[in-house]
């Protein structure tokens, strides 16, 4: 069979949306994952649609792991995606997933190909696996996200209007940055080490400091009115304060000055590449990435904080958050009801097909395999198999294969249909 549906499964972390509540439970629950059980109680983060080793697919047919029966099939892969990715192995160069986000999800980078294989050797229990993981995330509910160093210019603003931020960084790191931000020399190397010598600064300014400049901050924030500097919007007044009623105490309250704050509409989609801060703040949205579970994170988070290997390894580009953006596109000429998103990295892409009921919408094939997941709606999937059309009924929650060069129809029942597809296939 070269289409088929597949077991995903779910994590629980403490920053998902509680029972019914979460986009995870509701698909996991409509698709009837076998030994899922929903409590109200319980926060479902994440649903994984992929073969990485932590948490991976399973075959509804016997229950086997979806990377043996593709080790066994290669040619469900593909030869030009097993020799370009080593994948011979079964192993899907991407990870597919679902997050549904109530807690802010730390402050956070993914290393890149090399920092991974070398922090996979020197801390295996931590960095378990030696790939990297630049990622996309489609949102499919309002989604608000800090994204990337802020302008110079940005960040320069917040320095002089915020004492309590200010306050953390020396003398002299300060005054450098604020005459570097001045310069208009974007992208320049004075300009990265300026930003870096900041961002450490913050990360790393001792506990007793940064406790006593928080307090001050949260008190003067929750006083309102004159205490308020212009400039300092109620929005992200509002998110320190919803953040330190999750994180009180933490350093990672400060970064809302220094990271982008965007808030995504359905729909719209970012590209985060190695070595960029990234924290996710709240919503419901469609994750993929490279088959990777590496994090650095440093702040907004109960677990293991790395600030010395995040500060060394990031990238300290700044920019607005639009250069994360990642423009939807027509899938092809002949797809009425598909939008392509396509970021700069070869080892995935993900297609939204929105069917309207009744219609009927075809793809091409692929030069590899794609994972699609029905978020709303049912229907029909149909291929051809050797001269003979094939059918697979799908529903809510429902995750299937494809295999490589699969032509397929995708058709929608009495109301629409809404698929997303990630796929690999090597770029030209």
């Amino acid at each position: 069979m070269s289409v088929f549906k597949i077991i995903p499964t779910t994590q629980e972390y403490d920053w998902g949306k509680t029972g019914k509540n979460s986009k995870v439970a509701q698909l996991a629950t409509a698709a009837g994952l076998p030994g899922f059980e929903l409590d109200e109680k319980t926060s479902y983060a994440e649903l994984w649609m992929g073969t990485h080793s932590k948490s991976p697919s399973m075959l509804t047919q016997d229950g086997g792991q979806l990377a043996d029966y593709l080790k066994a099939h290669p040619e469900l892969i593909g030869d030009p995606i097993i020799q370009r990715f080593d994948a011979s192995n079964g192993n899907l160069p991407f990870l597919f997933k679902v997050l549904s986000i109530e807690k802010a999800l730390s402050i956070q980078s993914h290393p890149d190909k090399r920092t991974a294989e070398v922090l996979h050797v020197k801390h295996p229990e931590i960095y378990k696996d030696p790939n990297h993981k630049p990622e996309m995330t489609l949102a499919i509910t309002p989604f608000r996200a800090l994204c990337g160093f802020r302008p110079l210019p940005e960040i320069a603003n917040f320095l002089q209007l915020v004492p309590e931020l200010a306050s953390l960084i020396p003398a002299t790191v300060l005054q450098t940055f604020l005459s570097t931000a001045s310069s208009k020399t974007p992208g320049s190397q004075t300009e990265k080490i300026a930003l870096k010598n900041v961002f450490a600064a913050v990360m790393t300014a001792p506990e007793l400091e940064f406790n006593h400049q928080l307090r001050l901050l949260i008190s003067r924030y929750k006083g309102g009115g004159a205490k308020v500097a212009e400039g300092e919007s109620q929005d992200l007044v509002d998110l320190v304060l919803r953040l330190h009623s999750q994180f009180p105490g933490d350093i990672g309250l400060f970064c809302p000055f220094l990271l982008n704050d965007i808030t995504l509409r359905p729909g719209e989609a970012i590209y985060l590449g190695a070595g960029e801060p990234h924290a996710y703040v709240y919503g419901d949205c469609m994750e993929c990435m490279a088959n990777s579970d590496n994090v650095i994170r440093a702040g907004l988070t109960p677990k293991l904080r790395d600030v010395p290997n995040l500060v060394a390894t990031l990238t300290y580009n700044s920019s607005k958050a639009s250069k994360h953006f990642v423009d939807p596109q027509p899938f092809d000429k002949e797809s009425k009801f598909s939008t392509l998103y396509n970021p700069p990295i070869p080892e995935f892409a993900v297609i939204k097909v929105d069917v309207p009921a009744t219609e009927l919408e075809r793809h091409q094939k692929l030069g590899g395999p794609s994972i699609m997941v029905v978020t709303e709606g049912k229907g029909r999937i149909q291929w051809n198999l050797e001269g003979q059309e094939q059918t697979l009924d799908v529903g809510l929650g429902d995750v299937s294969f494809v295999g490589a060069e699969t032509e397929i129809s995708i058709q929608a029942r009495d109301h629409k249909l809404v698929v997303y597809r990630a796929f690999v296939e090597v770029k030209q």
